[in-house]
């Protein structure tokens, strides 16, 4: 794996560090094969983050990708069918971004 720093548990310690490399790197650690459904979700998060300068908890991330991805990928089950057991870490240490504040 590389040599970006990360805290103790996976997380990008600096957000410029995030590359498409990186974000293969850690979802492989996270045993997640990324696919063009899971970029356009890491990308969203990330355009989001970029915006709001946070990321925002998973109903209105959820509400987000409805809107913007289409109806069909806005639902919660659908982010977690992609990003299994706690999708919002999981795709926003993929994303290169901070661990969501609601998360503990």
């Amino acid at each position: 794996m590389s040599s970006i720093a990360k805290d103790n548990e996976g997380y990008l310690k600096n957000l410029a560090d995030w590359s498409e490399v990186a974000a293969e790197e850690i979802a492989a650690a996270e045993g997640i094969d990324l696919t063009d459904a899971h970029w356009e979700v890491i990308k969203l998060l990330r355009d989001v983050h970029q915006e709001f300068q946070h990321t925002p908890i998973t109903r209105v991330f959820v509400k987000l990708m409805g809107d913007r991805l289409g109806k069909d990928k806005g639902r919660s089950i659908y982010l977690m069918k992609l990003f299994p057991e706690t999708p919002m870490r999981k795709s926003c240490k993929i994303a290169g971004l901070p661990k969501p504040t609601n998360c503990m």
